[in-house]
């Protein structure tokens, strides 16, 4: 038996397909947001969730399935797309991929297309494969077949990458926005703090996301990269970036983002590092950190439990990122 909902009836039924990829070195990061933000581990490209997220939020969401129809057969869901309702608007239909080999969900070219014609063949509309005003797509999934509209990411934050000011070190675009939606995945009201923000890349995501936050940096010269680098996009007003020492924040946050400084010639004495996330135990609630180093004994002394944690390679460069609470 098919079902329907989300066509002119009105009927919401909250399910969604996302559609993921990363390389292996942020596969880690990969799982690690999408368990933030869905709720849900992604072993494979798909991921079903009853959470709403735009695609373009993640760097490795490449669209979202709104889930119209779902049925046993291709055909369950073949026969209902006639009610769908386009009020004149043209359409295109796309059949999905799922990598997980237990599903026997990835066609090769012909079937996708044989399956293509057979589902659009029974829409009510005009089909436009160039520029389509709406996009439907179909899966197989857990032994079921899921119809619906698709909703692509535009990948805005791509543009960061040029920024006016960079470091060799910083944190790539992708795993600072990643940062960002594990330690932010609600954003209405959050209150989030980088105490050690560098150039801005973790602020310059989260502005860019409407998410409320605030830099705080020791360096003089990479206060002002910060502050150009947000106001070059357009951010200068949305996250205040201030001078000093994160040990001496007195207000409190929902959360705060904490890649831990270091040096390719010498190492944070241990009672720096212990002295720096006791503070940030002090003004947040939870702390999202970033490290080259092993951090679980002195995370641990700081009166922090690790709830979730994961790794990413970049060259020589290997970052842990703990989700503490």
């Amino acid at each position: 038996m098919a079902r329907l909902g989300r066509t002119g009836e009105g009927i919401s039924l909250n399910d969604y397909v996302y559609a993921t990829a990363s390389s292996e070195e942020e596969r880690g990061l990969r799982m690690l947001e999408l368990r933030a933000l869905l709720g849900k581990d992604c072993s494979y490209n798909l991921v079903r969730s009853g959470a709403r997220v735009h695609p373009g939020r993640s760097p490795f969401m490449k669209l979202r399935l709104d889930v119209l129809l779902e049925g046993k057969r291709l055909e369950d869901i073949a026969e209902q797309v006639g009610e769908i309702r386009l009020d004149g608007a043209t359409f295109k239909v796309q059949a999905l991929d799922n990598d997980d080999p237990a599903e026997a969900g990835k066609f090769d070219y012909e079937r996708k297309r044989e399956m293509e014609r057979e589902i659009g063949g029974r829409f009510r509309g005009r089909a436009e494969m160039r520029i389509p005003q709406r996009e439907f797509g179909f899966v197989r999934m857990s032994g079921r077949w899921l119809l619906g509209e698709l909703v692509r990411s535009e990948a805005a934050w791509l543009k960061h990458k040029d920024k006016p000011r960079n470091y060799s070190t910083a944190l790539s675009v992708r795993v600072a926005r990643a940062v960002v939606n594990i330690a932010a995945p609600s954003i209405p009201g959050m209150r989030v703090i980088d105490p050690c923000c560098g150039i801005g890349t973790v602020l310059l995501e989260a502005a860019s996301m409407g998410i409320g936050i605030e830099g705080r940096e020791l360096n003089p010269l990479a206060a002002i990269g910060a502050r150009e680098n947000l106001a070059h996009f357009g951010y200068g007003s949305a996250a205040a970036v201030t001078l000093g020492d994160m040990r001496d924040i007195r207000e409190t946050y929902d959360a705060a983002i904490l890649d831990m400084p270091y040096n390719l010639c010498s190492v944070l004495p241990e009672e720096e590092k212990l002295e720096m996330l006791r503070s940030a135990r002090r003004f947040a609630r939870k702390v999202v950190i970033v490290t080259l180093e092993e951090l679980g004994e002195v995370v641990r002394e700081a009166g922090f439990v690790i709830t979730d944690r994961c790794t990413v390679n970049k060259g020589k460069f290997v970052r842990s990122v703990l989700v503490c609470e």
